[in-house]
This record gives structure tokens, sequence and C-alpha cells, in this order.
């Protein structure tokens, strides 16, 4: 064999497993994607056939937010416990599970049921998959990796829109109401199967394995992504790391994670109070006010997605070349400015061509980095005895934000003491506040390993290896 047999046949398993963890990460993503947006299309049919009240359309919309909270809750402590792929896998079942349910309810309380269970699902993902992909990626490439999982999301929200689409035209309104929507909602078991797949091949993290006393399984699954050479390098450093930590959910309010804890929470609750959720629910009637001429809710959706879909792959691109720290703070300085810039043309009657210039600005720069950001810094903070714990809290703390913002919006919009321009005016406040907030306390995790990390919150160093900066 020759010198370049025996080099390719050594990487050959490692790029395998990372695409497969690339894989999983992607479809977990784009699941969390498809079931938050499905429903936009189905929902005139799925009115029209149940007879629904506007609050009961307004549940339908809100059924998979609720679930995904209760979700949220239980997945940290579910994965420390069984590992992330094990818990992976349920969530892959409940998102199947509920294509199914929503595709076949006889009642609107049915409905409800199978999209709470989809909502557990999208609960379970969003805490799970970031933690998944951070304790499986080599140091150098954590963050490009890690921002797949936002990747899948918007690439799930962006064909959702077409899938919708093409059910749609299949028939008129007739079919639509009798039929139309139930194939919109159960077309989502195709990606929760193939994400089933992937999973039966995929590796567990090592890290989690590590800490069970695993360490057969986790040498192996460390040679495999980071080659032979690097095995005992990399276990020492998590074996070391994990005889400094104590794990548990009540070890979360340890004063050495005070500050972790602090950074977790407030960048999850920034990325939704400066109102980004509000943009991507409500833009048919922020465009149609903004006088931009984009009346048509497809057209409208696809523009933002497109842009999204764009956006985030400039963060893919720039995440572990830029850092963390430069990109949050340059996407939170043009926030400020395209969100205070929104507020005043609305306080002054400016609308057309500016004012959607300045809305799509918000989009691109919140996908760049206040998109992806938040879910690669908060899996990579936490040490591996508490991150399922710590990745819980971040991810309730963005739903339950998402649910006050997108509840109070349009009441607070209609209110003439308060309006769209007060409105935007404390989107780009909270920018304001996350961007101090960034430039003091949150650091910068560019290359380290995630044992390096944890020991700037005062842990005791592990032995020094060769192997770290380059591994897991």
């Amino acid at each position: 064999m020759t010198v370049q047999a025996e080099h390719a046949s050594e990487i050959s398993p490692d790029r395998l497993v990372l695409l497969l963890v690339a894989g999983v990460t992607i479809l977990g993503g784009f699941l969390f994607g498809y079931d938050t947006a499905v429903i936009n299309g189905a929902n005139q049919y799925l009115t029209a056939r149940f007879s629904l009240s506007p609050f009961q359309e307004g549940l339908a919309g809100a059924s998979a937010i609720l679930g995904c909270i209760p979700g949220a809750l239980v997945a940290g402590a579910l994965s420390d416990r069984f590992g992330r792929r094990r818990v992976l896998f349920v969530s892959a079942i409940l998102f199947a599970v509920s294509a199914i349910l929503s595709a076949v309810p006889y009642s609107f309380t049915e409905f409800l049921v199978a999209r709470w269970i989809g909502g557990v699902g999208i609960g379970v993902t969003s805490m799970v998959c970031p933690v998944y992909i951070a304790e499986l990626s080599p140091a150098k490439y954590r963050g490009t990796l890690g921002a797949l999982f936002q990747l899948g999301i918007v690439v799930g929200i962006f064909l959702t829109l077409f899938v919708n689409a093409a059910i749609q035209s299949l028939g008129d309104d007739t079919w639509n109401t009798l039929r139309g929507w139930r194939w919109m909602l159960g077309s989502e078991v195709i990606p929760a199967g193939v994400l089933l797949l992937l999973l039966t091949r995929a590796p567990e993290s090592p890290r989690w394995l590590a800490s069970r006393g695993d360490l057969a399984t986790a040498r192996r699954i460390i040679g495999q992504l980071s080659g032979s050479t690097r095995v005992e390098p990399l276990l020492a450093d998590m074996l070391a790391a994990k005889s400094a930590e104590q794990g548990g959910f009540a070890s979360l309010f340890n004063p050495r994670y005070r500050r972790p804890l602090l950074i977790a929470v407030v960048l999850m609750a920034v990325s939704q109070f400066s109102g980004i959720n509000v943009v991507m629910y409500y833009s048919t009637q922020i465009f149609t006010s903004a006088g931009a001429g984009i009346e048509d809710a497809f057209a409208s959706s696809v523009l933002v997605g497109l842009v999204n879909l764009v956006a985030t792959g400039v963060a893919l691109a720039g995440v572990d070349r830029v850092g963390r720290k430069p990109l949050l703070l340059f996407g939170l300085v043009v926030q400020v400015v395209t969100l205070a810039t929104t507020a005043w043309m609305f306080s002054n009657g400016i609308g057309g061509l500016p004012l959607l210039v300045s809305i799509i600005g918000y989009i691109a720069v919140f996908a760049m980095a206040l998109g992806p950001l938040p879910w690669i810094i908060c899996s990579e903070i936490f040490p591996t005895s508490v991150r399922g714990a710590a990745m819980s809290v971040a991810t309730l703390t963005i739903w339950t934000s998402c649910f006050v913002v997108i509840q109070t919006f349009p009441w607070l919009n209609a209110n003439p003491a308060v309006g769209p321009a007060t409105l935007f005016s404390a989107y780009s406040f909270f920018s304001l506040c996350g961007l101090i907030f960034v430039a003091l306390y949150v650091p910068e995790t560019k290359g380290k390993s995630l044992e390096e990390i944890g020991e700037e919150w005062g842990a005791p160093q592990p032995p020094q290896s060769t192997g770290r900066s380059a591994g897991v």
C-alpha cells in the first residue's frame, strides 16, 4: 500500500463520521424549521375545515410553541442520563408521530395534541442538536459545523414554502380544505424517517461516553474523529475535566457557572427581544404597511427566506475565521442601526423601498450573527457534566421569550399609544443592551477545545497535552 493510500484509509473514516454528524445536525435543524413553518401554508384550509374562531386559529399556530417549552425542559436531563444520540432518536420519532397524527385528525382537539407532540420534538432537538455537534466537532471547525444547525432551520423554513405551494396547486380550495392541508403536515414524516436512518449509524458523543465510563467506545469515536495519535491526549483531557466537575441541574447555580449561565440566558433572550420572529411571522403585514408593493404572502416569505439562507451561508463561512465575538459585535451594531432606522421611518411615515431595505438589512445581519451564534456559544461554554442542563435553561429562555414577543406584538402594534415605531425602538434598545453585554462579558471561543473553555470559569486545569486545540 502506498503512503497516499495509507493516508486516505486513515482520514476516510473521519470524514464519513463527520458527514454523519453533520447530516444529523442539518436534519435536526431542518425538522425544526419545517415543523415551525408548515402550519403557515395549512392554516387557512385548517381554519375552514374545522370552522375555527380567531382564538382557535391562533392556538393552532401556538400549539407547537407550547410543546417546545416542556421539550426543552426535559431534554437536558434526559440527554445527560441516556446520551445525546438516543434522545435525538426519540425526537425524530416525535416528529414522525406528530406528522402522521396532524394529517389524520377527526377533531380540532386531536390536531392540537398532534402539533403539541411535534413542538416537544422541536424543543428537544433545539436543545440537543447544538450540544451533539459541539461535542463531536474538532475545535478548528466547531463553529462552522455548529452553524449547520441554523442552516438546517432556514433551509427547512424556505423549502416548506415550496412544498406547501406544490401541494396547494394539486387542487382547488375545496380539495385543499378536505385533503391538501393534511398532505402538507403529513409530508414531514419523510425527513423524520431520514433522520432516524442517519441516527442508526451516527456515533454517540465521546465526551458523554467518557463521563459514563465507557472509555472503549469513547476511544474508538475519538480515533474516528481526530486520528489515532490524538486519542489518549484528548481522552486524558476529557477525564481530567470530568474529575473537576460536578454534574446535575443544581450545579448550574454554583458560583463557577454564574457567568456562563448569564451569557446563555442573555444571548437567547436578546435574540428574541430584538424582534426577529415578529418580522418572520408578520412579514406580509409589515411589508404592506411599508408600501413596498409586496402584498402577497408567498412573495414576502420567499424574500425573507432567501435573505435568511444567503446570510446564514455567510455565517457558516466566517464563524471559524473571524470568530464568534467579532461577528456578534458587528451584527449587533448593524441591528441597532437598522432597527432604529426602521423605527424612525415608521414614526415619520416613510415607507416604500427605504423601509424595505432597512428591514431586510436587519434580517440579513441577524441571520449572520444573532441567529446562529447563541446556539454555538451556549453549546461551548459549559462543561460536559452540566451542558445538557444548561442548554435546557438556554432553550427554555428562547422559547419563552419567543412566545411572549409573538403573543404581544399584534396587540401592541394595534395600540395607538404604542404602534410599530415604539416597538422597533424597543427592539433596537434590546439589541443595544445585547451589544454592550457581548462587548463586556462574552469570551471568544474560536479554536479552543471544550475543556479549555471550561477552564476559563475557574476549574482546576487538567494535565497539558499536545492534542487539545486540534481535537474534538
